[in-house]
Order: structure tokens, then sequence, then C-alpha cells
């Protein structure tokens, strides 16, 4: 038996899933294979970061996300405790979704994203991804399907997939492979790609707990994160319906954490645990992100300690990157240069990821390392501990929190489709978010007159060339090379003269993935004549030693 598509895919997390709604809006043909019968009840992501929400909006399905995630009215406060009863140590406001969302109307000046962040359980997140994806007519996905081997060739990949229900043997025959399959890919292995980096850091039990009306009781106030002070590394976390609890410590036995949890708790509460499992902190890279026809994505690619959550989310803008490229090669107007890419996009902000989250744990480590076996005693020694710890995670733990410059501002400065600028790049930074239209970075979000967003106007599958403040320039020719290459370009108009004075100049080419390609007041020229072809070459992947 023998099964033709166009992509075939790896693995049904988030990050496989959104890989195929984005090639299956698209109209791309991918089957998706997954070893799970059907996705599962394990907590393991929990938020969607501004980037990826922002991602999910383009894709359509923001809203749909927000409706089954935590509700927008919940405060996403973190808190450092000795316990949910006694008063925190450190209290950490941050707003809900509603707040966010508000704060994000009111202002226009380009450092907040589009969509603020969402919190949904990956036990949530998945099942509603599927839905998506087996709604697309060019979308297969089968679960309880085992990846087993494959070969690939000048032309396409042929793998063979195993139905774990009987242990039949399923050909596929596809023009490209992608190995979102987690920490321990097969598609990794098999292409013989090695990870490198900080390895088994720490290991620490994961449990899930069921609680129906603990997180309405809790007296010392609501928020998503309780970090306890211990020698345990604790951390009590809220799932989406705000009934289920993950808790995370550092134990000899799993059979503590129910222990464990009631100590955190200190309040008569019913509950049940659902499961216990081990995991271990990771800060890994892999050496390549594609061989050949086959590329990887996701936690195949980088591990990070979850602190700031950047590992799903950094997946699936492995995915909204490859995604259109893919797209665009198989539709015909992509050229070599455009897969290469990838890679050349990628593997940087894999990199970034993984440096911001051991900035971020060390950060935690740091205020950690200020525990007193006395911080919780009524004592004027509990309380100067307590103080001191409070002093030091008001700096340290926003480390975790307060990423937004690592969530938004990665660019790709390098990039073989990024048409190059002279001069020094703005400064970078983990935390804060500084806009720009530098080459490479992601457009900022802006209002426009009519209440919209620019964003919004955007097609997700061409190119747009933005037409600000008025600019009389002729940009015929640039149009033209888009056709030359057959590549989709859409030109806007947008008088706004605020937009202009934000962006700063008056053209500029944005990609589909919203990441910004060139920019400028007038054209590319040289000497010759072919700064136009030369820019259009170049974004859609044909440059062919030019530039």
């Amino acid at each position: 038996m023998q099964l033709h598509t166009q992509v075939l895919i790896v693995g049904a997390g988030p990050v496989g899933l959104t890989l195929a709604v984005d090639l299956g809006q698209r109209g791309v043909r991918c089957v998706l294979v997954e070893r799970k019968e059907a996705p599962q009840f394990l907590p393991k992501m929990e938020r969607c970061n501004a980037r990826t929400m922002e991602i999910y909006r383009r894709m359509g399905i923001s809203e749909k996300i927000r409706q089954a995630g935590f509700p927008r009215h919940y405060p996403m406060d973190v808190f450092v405790v000795t316990s949910l009863v006694d008063p925190p140590i450190l209290r950490l406001p941050y707003p809900s979704v509603a707040e966010a969302e508000a704060q994000i109307r009111s202002r226009n000046d380009g450092t907040l994203p589009l969509e603020p962040y969402q919190l949904i359980s990956q036990y949530t997140l998945e099942p509603l991804l599927k839905s998506e994806a087996e709604a697309l007519p060019t979308v297969t996905v089968r679960y309880g399907h085992e990846l087993v081997s494959f070969q690939q060739d000048a032309h396409g990949v042929t793998a063979q997939v195993r139905r774990t229900s009987d242990g039949a043997v399923v050909e596929v025959r596809a023009q490209y492979l992608v190995g979102c399959d987690g920490g321990n890919s097969t598609v990794r292995e098999l292409l013989g790609v090695a990870l490198h980096g900080e390895g088994n850091i720490r290991e620490l039990c994961q449990a899930l707990f069921r609680s129906e009306d603990l997180f309405e009781r809790i007296p010392i106030g609501k928020g998503r994160h309780y970090h306890v002070a211990d020698t345990q590394q604790t951390m009590l976390i809220v799932q989406d319906d705000a009934r289920h609890f993950t808790l995370h410590a550092v134990v000899e036995d799993d059979g503590e954490m129910p222990r464990i949890f009631e100590r955190v708790v200190r309040m008569p509460a019913r509950y049940e645990l659902l499961y216990a499992g081990r995991w271990r902190q990771q800060l890994l890279l892999a050496e390549r992100y594609r061989v050949g026809r086959v590329f990887l994505a996701g936690d195949a690619v980088h591990l990070v300690i979850p602190t700031g959550g950047l590992g799903m989310n950094t997946g699936v803008g492995d995915a909204a990157d490859l995604g259109w490229k893919l797209a665009a090669v198989l539709q015909g107007w992509g050229g070599a240069k455009l897969l290469a890419s990838y890679e050349a996009e990628r593997r940087p902000v894999g990199e970034r990821a993984v440096a911001a989250a051991r900035f971020a744990a060390l950060g935690r480590q740091a205020w950690r390392a200020a525990y007193k076996p006395w911080i919780a005693d009524p004592t004027p020694e509990g309380q100067r501990a307590r103080e001191e710890m409070a002093r030091i995670a008001n700096v340290e733990q926003r480390k975790t929190n307060e990423m937004l410059g690592t969530e938004l501002g990665y660019r790709y400065l390098d990039s073989p489709i990024v048409w190059p600028e002279k001069g020094e790049p703005p400064p970078d930074s983990f935390m804060e978010y500084r806009p720009t239209t530098w080459p490479g970075a992601r457009l900022p979000h802006l209002w426009l007159q009519d209440g919209t967003a620019l964003h919004d106007r955007l097609p997700s599958h061409a190119f747009t060339l933005l037409r600000l403040g008025g600019t009389r320039t002729d940009t015929t020719p640039l149009e033209r090379a888009f056709r030359y290459f057959q590549a989709p370009l859409c030109v806007l108009e947008v008088p706004d003269e605020h937009v202009r004075d934000v962006y700063g100049f008056d053209l500029i080419l944005v990609r589909p993935d919203l990441h910004v390609a060139w920019r400028g007041n007038r054209l590319p020229q040289d000497p010759f004549g072919e700064g136009v072809f030369r820019l259009a070459a170049r974004v859609t992947g044909h440059e062919d030693g030019m530039g």
C-alpha cells in the first residue's frame, strides 16, 4: 500500500499540527502521522505567547483557542509562596487577557503585540488543532501510525510507516518530510543529526491533579503560577480550566507528590491524582535543521528549560517559517534558496531561545538560593528571610515572565532571502521589545485610522508592498519583477501618517509571515539598472550569487 502526498509530517504535537493546518490552508497536500492512538491528556505546555497567538490569528483560529483556554477575565499573576494560605513572599501582577487586550487597543506605538498571551493546556490545544487539520480537504491525519524508516532521492522521500494496530506497513511517497516528533525524534535519529548543549541538567517529577473548587478557594489571590520556597524546586501551575493543576518537584519517589501537594495547598481540599511522570531539564540545539528534502522543527531541534515558555512557542515559529516556504516551492514560485533559508533563519532563533531559557533559569535559581529553612517561621528571622527572597525574586523571577523581547524581537539578520542593509541593527534584548522595521524583523503591530489592525490587511499567501504616507514613488518595476518570478505580491496603500512615522520609511516589503524583507524610500538601484530585479530574486529565493 502506498500513499502519495506533497509533504509528510511526522509528529502530531502542537508544532506538527500547526504546520499541517498552515499547509492545508495554503492548499498543500500533506499527511500527518502520529504514533499515539489519539491526543493524550498530559500536561506539557500551558501557554501560547503573544507571537504564537499572532500566528494563530493569521490562521483564523486565535478566537477558538481563547474560547477553549483560561477565561479572559482571570488574572495571570505569579506568586512566590510558602503555601497557598500564608501571605505570599512576592506577588507579581500580570494582566488578564481582557486587560491585556484593552492595553493593546489603547496603545499605537508598535511596542505591543496585536494579540496577548493565552493560557491553554497542551491537552486542550492538540485536539483543537487536530479538528482544524482534519477539516481541511488537503490534509490527512493518521494517529496510530509510526515512522519506521525513510529514504530520500533527488525527487522526494519514501517513508515506511507502521500501523500500530496490526503492524501493517504503509509506504508514503512525498516530495518533502518534516520531523516534528519531539525531543526523542526518530527523524533526527535516522538523519544522524546530533544535539549539542547541556543535557540532563535536573530531573523533576510532574504530577497532574484535579480539584474542582481549589482555585476559587485560594485565599492569597488567584494567578497561574505558584512557586514554592523550598529545596525541591516546587511549583504549582494552574491549568486552563482552573480545575486541573500540575505540580513539579525534585523527589526521590513519585509517590511523594500527593504529600507535597497537600503541603502547598495547606487547607482541606478534595483532589484526585491523575498522572505522575519524570522529565529532565535540557538546553540543547541540533547541529542541523535540514538534510536534503527532510526538515526538523520544534523540540526535535531545540530543547529548553520551560522558563519563559519558549519550547512549543519557538516550534510554532518554526512551522510558520517553513509552511509558507514549502508552499511557495510546491506552487512553483519559490526559488531554490527559499528552503535553504529555513535553517539559516530558524536555527539562530532556536539558539536564542536556548540562551533565553538559560538566562531565565539562572534568574530563578538566584532567588531560590536565598532559601532558608526558617523562611516560613513567624519570627523576625523568618521575616528577614522572606524579605530577602522577595527582593531578589522581584528582579530575577521577572526574567521568566517578562521576555517580550524574546517573543517578538527575533530577527532574520543573516538570511539569504532578506535584503541586506548597511549599518548596525538596533540593539536586541531578551526582556525589552523595541519595535523596528529593520530587514528580517517582525513588522510591528499598528492600528489604522479606521480602527483595524494593519497586520490583518496583509495576506498570508503573498508578499505585501506597503506604500506609506502618500508616497508617489513608482513601484511598478518591482511589481513587474515579482510577476517575472510568478510570485504573488499585494500592493497596499497606507496613507496614515502615523504608520509612516513609526515605520520610518516610505516603502516596506513584507513577507507572508509578517517579517520585513526590505525597506527604503525608493526602489533599489545600481549602475546596471537591475536593483529591483535583484530584490525580487533575493526575497523569493531565486538569487544566484547576486548581492
